[in-house]
This record gives C-alpha cells, sequence and structure tokens, in this order.
C-alpha cells in the first residue's frame, strides 16, 4: 500500500500493493508469443575500466573487506578483493576510497515509481485497474512514465534495481516488471536482462473493502480466497487445454489429415496465471496478517505454484520459523504500522526477528520517499532487532537490501552482491550507509554512473528547467 501522507497518492484503494516468463504457456506456433523486444536501446555500458581502491567493501552476502579494492569495466565486476591482492589495471580510472564504503546497488522489491508518479496527480495514477477484482491480463510495465523523477532520486539513495508493481485493489493486480534504474523514455529498454516478471495478488482489507464498497464481489476474507482459487483453477483448466491441443497439432504435423487442429483462443490474463503454475512467474503477495500468510501458502501449496514473497507482512515475525522453512521471503517496513487494523500488530523487530530465524528478510519501501534512504531503513530495524537483543551486524542487514531482495526477484545470479563477474551495480559512500549522515556519492548501474553527487543534474527530461534560478536540483 501506499499512503497519500507519507508521500505518495491514494486513490480509492491504495496501491500497493524477460526471460521465459514474458512467455505465455507456449503450446503451438499459432500461440506462441510475440512480446515486443525494446524500440529503443541504452548506451553500452562503458567499456572504461573504473578501480575504488582503498575503500570498506560490504559485499552484501554478510561478509567485508577492509581496505578493499574493486575494479569494473564493460558492465561487469572484475575483480574483488584486498587492495595488496589486486593489481589495478594501469588504464582504469582511479577512485580514492579510502574511509569510504562501497556496497552492491541496492534493491526495492516494491515500488511504485512510474506507475503512481511523483508529484503525484490524478492524470498520472495508472498504478490500479480496479475495474474488476481480478486483473492478472493488465501489467505494470504498460503504465510506467519513465520521466517520474522519483526514479532519479531512487538511484541518489544507492538504489540500482526495483520491481514495479500493479497496486493492492484487486485480489490479483496483474504483472510486475523488475527495471535497472538507467534513464530511458521507453519502459521495455529498462527491463532487467532475463528477470522473470512478478504477479501482483493481495488479500485482506484492501480488495475486499474497495469491492465490497462498490456491491460486488468480494466483500468477505471468504470472497477473497474463493475468487483467487477459482481464477487459478480455470487457469489450470487453460494450460491443460493448451498442452493437449499442442500435443493434437504436433500429431497432425507429422500426418496431416483433415482440418488443422487449434486450442482455446488467447487470454492474457489466464496465460499470465498459467505462467505462474509452470514456475515462470513469480508471486509477490500483498498481506499483512500470519494467518492470512498461511492461508495464502496453502492455496499456492493446493494450486502447485510457490509465494516468492509476503509484502509489508507486519505479522511475519509471528511464523517466521515457518517462512524460513517454506523459504518464502518477506518485505517489510522498519516501521510502518497501525494505519488500518490488518497492520495494527507490527512491532520495528519484525524483519530481525524473520533474519534471526532464517528467513530471507527484505526491507522494501512502498514510497517514492522511502526508496530514497532503504539504507536508513535498513539500519533502523537492525537497531530495534539489537536493542530486543538480537545478535545480529551490519554485514547481515546490508543483506535485507542487496541479496535477499535479488533472491526474491529471481536477478540474484546477476546482482545483489559485490562478485567478480556480476552486473556492475554499485554505491560509493561517503560513510557506513548505516549511519543517518551517509550520502552516496556515486551510482553505478551496469557500470554507467547513472548517479554522481558532485554533479547530480536534473533528476529527468521533464525537470529540465524547472529549477529555481541558481538552485541546483
Amino acid at each position: 500500500m501506499i499512503l497519500l501522507l507519507a508521500g505518495c497518492a491514494s486513490g480509492g484503494a491504495t496501491k500497493d500493493e524477460p526471460s521465459s516468463a514474458s512467455t505465455p504457456v507456449a503450446l503451438g506456433a499459432k500461440h506462441a508469443s510475440r512480446a515486443p523486444a525494446a524500440l529503443t536501446k541504452l548506451p553500452a555500458p562503458p567499456d572504461a575500466k573504473v578501480a575504488i581502491v582503498g575503500a570498506t567493501l560490504l559485499l552484501g552476502n554478510g561478509k567485508r573487506i577492509e581496505a578493499g579494492t574493486l575494479v569494473f569495466g564493460a558492465g561487469r565486476i572484475l575483480e574483488v578483493g584486498p587492495t595488496k591482492d589486486v593489481q589495478v589495471p594501469t588504464d582504469a580510472e582511479r577512485i580514492d576510497g579510502t574511509g569510504k564504503f562501497v556496497t552492491p546497488g541496492l534493491i526495492d522489491t516494491h515500488s511504485h515509481m512510474g506507475v503512481y508518479a511523483a508529484p503525484y496527480v490524478d492524470a498520472a495514477a495508472d498504478g490500479n485497474e480496479m475495474t474488476d477484482p481480478l486483473t492478472p491480463w493488465a501489467f505494470s510495465e504498460d503504465g510506467v512514465w519513465t520521466q517520474d523523477p522519483a526514479f532519479h532520486r531512487a538511484a541518489a539513495g544507492g538504489v540500482t534495481t526495483a520491481q514495479i508493481l500493479p497496486g493492492s485493489g484487486n485480489l490479483i493486480g496483474g504483472k510486475a516488471v523488475t527495471l535497472k534504474l538507467r534513464p530511458s523514455l521507453e519502459a521495455r529498454a529498462m527491463r532487467f536482462p532475463g528477470a522473470p516478471f512478478g504477479l501482483k495478488m493481495a488479500c485482506g482489507e484492501n480488495p475486499k473493502r474497495y469491492h465490497g464498497e462498490k456491491g460486488r464481489t468480494p466483500m468477505s476474507r471468504m470472497g477473497n480466497l474463493a475468487l483467487q482459487k477459482k481464477a487459478f483453477l480455470e487457469a489450470e483448466a487453460f494450460a491443460h487445454a493448451r498442452k493437449v491441443a499442442s500435443a493434437e497439432r504436433d500429431a497432425w504435423l507429422k500426418a496431416p489429415e483433415g482440418k488443422e487442429p487449434s486450442g482455446p483462443d488467447r487470454d492474457l490474463g489466464l496465460e499470465t496465471l498459467a505462467g505462474v503454475l509452470a514456475g515462470q512467474i513469480l508471486v509477490h503477495i500483498h498481506c499483512y496478517r500470519a494467518d492470512e500468510m498461511l492461508l495464502m501458502m496453502g492455496l499456492a501449496e493446493e494450486l502447485g505454484f510457490s509465494v516468492r514473497s509476503f509484502h509489508h507482512a507486519v505479522e511475519a515475525y509471528k511464523i517466521a520459523d515457518v517462512l524460513a522453512a517454506r523459504e518464502v521471503s518477506a518485505s517489510m517496513w522498519a516501521d510502518w504500522w497501525g494505519f488500518k487494523m490488518e497492520a495494527y500488530d507490527g512491532i520495528e523487530e519484525n524483519i530481525p526477528m524473520v533474519a534471526k530465524a532464517g528467513g530471507r528478510a527484505i526491507v522494501h519501501s512502498d514510497s517514492s520517499i522511502g526508496v530514497q534512504r532503504l539504507n536508513q531503513e535498513a539500519a533502523k530495524a537492525l537497531h530495534a532487532g539489537r536493542r530486543a537483543g538480537l545478535d545480529l551486524g551490519e554485514d547481515e542487514a546490508l543483506r535485507w537490501i542487496t541479496e535477499n531482495p535479488a533472491w526474491a526477484l529471481g536477478v540474484h545470479e546477476q546482482t545483489g552482491t559485490l562478485e567478480a563477474g556480476k552486473m556492475a551495480d554499485l554505491v560509493l559512500w561517503d560513510q557506513t550507509p548505516f549511519s543517518i549522515y551517509a550520502s552516496a556519492e556515486r551510482t553505478y548501474v551496469d557500470g554507467t554512473l547513472v548517479y554522481d553527487r558532485a554533479h547530480p543534474g536534473p533528476g529527468s527530461d521533464f525537470e529540465v528547467g524547472t529549477a529555481l534560478e541558481g538552485v541546483s536540483p
């Protein structure tokens, strides 16, 4: 959910809430996806090498290297290690990292940047298609305004990757896309290469309140679950019909007699849900209460899919052991709670308790303001855990905004930690990012400098000419 008071707007219901995933269950050439490639191209990452020398390297996997050196070029990390062990290429740009810190680029699993742009106006509210409680056919990418100034401000806070979700007004809000924060006029060009799409689902108060007040189903939690189950059962039948039709067509191609077999007509919503059942699309669920998270995991088990992450999950601490055992991550706020009944029983120790139980704890924003300070949100949660007596360090807390969200989005093999061969998504901080005074000096996405504190520039084309005379944006 997004709160207007938190700097983002609310329109009716709250807003919160390609790889093979971009292809529906394709059963025959007749039904093959023709998802278009981007019409524009981002500039290739610079070939020139860059070396950050003598910094503290926070690797994002629970480890660090004091007095370390990191070398990257052509969009990839080339070498990471103690300065004494790294041979800096003679042709590399050399940055003195003494007294500074380097982290992986921060990752936000829950963002509405672009679909609820800042500053908010009704004309730019494109994150909720609340004409029906079930809209799996909707796709957040189609509503992204890439000139949203929030993207640049997120990069200024060290964020390099964000999942852009539909809102939480519907039981199934549609597909989500993962974007890299390299500016473009076209959302497709910003897609994280190879990232699976997500499916945004919601349980609890939002869908039942909004649609119930409109006099349509659902108006209760019973209706919520029943409609979600019904949608997936229809998708299961749809996928089976396609499989049968594909086999019949393959047989016909070997011995063509009579009319060529045809399968069911295309259906964007059923194709999306069939992609979930096939494991191609990752499920992200807006869900606050522990009992409802258990219900949703039961539904997933019954229907044959997995939950990748519960979002908001203010009662995750009550079932931290279950989440850890089932490898379901929890994308949480540090301290948002109490703004409605299902958010009433939140505690500040939520994130660290999930982490201490062995679960994949994640700090998310759900806010174009909060996304600028994910490092501070992680620091608040870390402090709350320590205050409660939990033995947790900064290196573990960094995983909440790097490695763990990368896993939740299915991009952990490419980003989220500082390792040779991974994408050069990284941040140079002027001090430990867990200090309230810390600032990102430079943010790199694919080795491309997207934010430089010394030369911040305008946030987007939309902001050119809007700054006060003599005042830097």
